[in-house]
């Protein structure tokens, strides 16, 4: 071979080579697993991105806590060694408090309200706060909203008297469960079967798909439309991966988010309205009670928060 067929021929390999060094593959972790709608709309993400990049951006799953819980991995995210994560969005108050002020029931109203206020101004301040702990927030997807369920029929904030309600170890739970007027009964969670069955707790609440995964409904009859969190997911990029992408980068990452939150949301909003006719078809009795006094009974809990982040911070959360 020629010294100039040999130029020639590497010039050649260099020039197929050149997309490949090109192409980049992204790293996401998650807590959910493989059946949950998040992660179906972290396929449909990874899916889209690959498309509208021409394959240049991938990405790699790595769902049901395979990289550690959400703390750990938001740490490898600042650390450069994972590029994205999907965690609750109230989760991150671990690390931007006022996250907490989202967290209180009924400060959002619905999924609809929850979009607006991390559009409006509250929620650009805590886009902020997110990029000064090297995170870049990209979406918040819909996660379901909590429900209670109970043996007994809860009609009004009257009926909640009394009764022994399980939450997680959560504050803003167990205080919803003290300002309604239950007792909070924090149980672990593959524990809370059990403890319906045995009547170590008369109640519990989670999102609608938590309540037909877990089989409360075999030992709960009645399900009220508390309505009382609205559960969000956040997706986040390292902060300095996003301040290294083109503009066209950051459009088809953009593009690719708003995809995948589009699957996410409409199946978890689907899942929410099937499981209603489900349950009464299972002798479930479902009841819608005025809500308005369960947020008026919140009143203490904003207090303590607004000793916190300053007096009428609720409000300027709620838009109002």
């Amino acid at each position: 071979m020629t010294f100039k067929t040999t130029l020639l021929a590497g010039a050649a390999t260099l020039a197929l080579a050149a997309p490949v060094m090109a192409e980049r593959e992204l790293t996401l972790g998650m807590q959910d697993n493989e059946a949950s709608n998040v992660f179906a709309g972290a396929q449909e993400f990874a899916q889209t991105l690959e498309d509208v990049s021409g394959g240049e951006l991938t990405v790699n799953l790595f769902p049901s806590s395979t990289l550690g819980d959400f703390k750990a991995m938001v740490a490898q995210l600042q650390a450069g060694e994972l590029d994205m994560v999907i965690t609750g969005y109230p989760d991150m108050s671990y690390i931007i408090p006022e996250l907490n002020l989202i967290g209180a029931p009924y400060v959002a109203d619905d999924f609809d309200h929850l979009q607006q206020i991390i559009a409006g101004d509250w929620g650009q301040e805590m886009a902020a706060k997110f990029e000064e702990q090297g995170v870049h927030l990209l979406d918040v997807w819909y996660y379901g909203t909590r429900q209670t369920t109970a043996n007994r029929a809860i009609e009004s904030i009257e009926d909640m008297e009394g009764l022994r309600l399980r939450t997680p170890n959560v504050p803003f739970l167990i205080a919803y469960a003290e300002n309604v007027g239950a007792t909070p009964a924090p149980v672990a969670f593959a524990e809370v079967y059990l403890a319906l069955q045995t009547n170590q707790v008369d109640a519990q609440e989670n999102p609608l798909p938590t309540i037909d995964a877990m089989k409360f409904y075999e030992v709960q009859s009645h399900v009220a439309m508390t309505n009382h969190f609205v559960a969000s997911a956040a997706v986040q990029i390292s902060d300095d991966l996003w301040d290294s992408l083109s503009d066209e980068e950051k459009g088809w990452i953009d593009e690719a988010v708003a995809a995948g939150g589009t699957v996410n949301n409409e199946r978890t909003e689907q899942a929410e309205q099937d499981l209603i006719a489900t349950f009464e078809e299972r002798g479930l009795t479902i009841t819608r009670p005025d809500l308005a006094p369960f947020r008026e009974a919140m009143q203490p809990y904003y207090d303590t928060l607004e000793a916190e982040f300053g007096e009428g911070a609720i409000a300027r959360v709620r838009g109002e």
